[in-house]
């Protein structure tokens, strides 16, 4: 007997799934450590440690 071969769709989804959720992890890292560069500064007792958009 011909079996049709398994769909793949679950697979593709997971793999989707895994990409967002590295993608969000290293946005949500990057933005952590901005925080913590300026909150180091801070505590060191400097006044210019929040970067000047031109």
């Amino acid at each position: 007997m011909n079996d049709p071969e398994p769909s793949r769709k679950g697979a593709i989804g997971a793999l989707i799934l895994v990409v967002a959720l590295v993608c969000g992890g290293i946005w949500i890292q990057r933005g952590i450590r901005a925080n913590s560069v300026i909150e180091d500064c801070m505590m060191q007792g400097r006044k210019n440690c929040a970067p000047i958009a031109p």
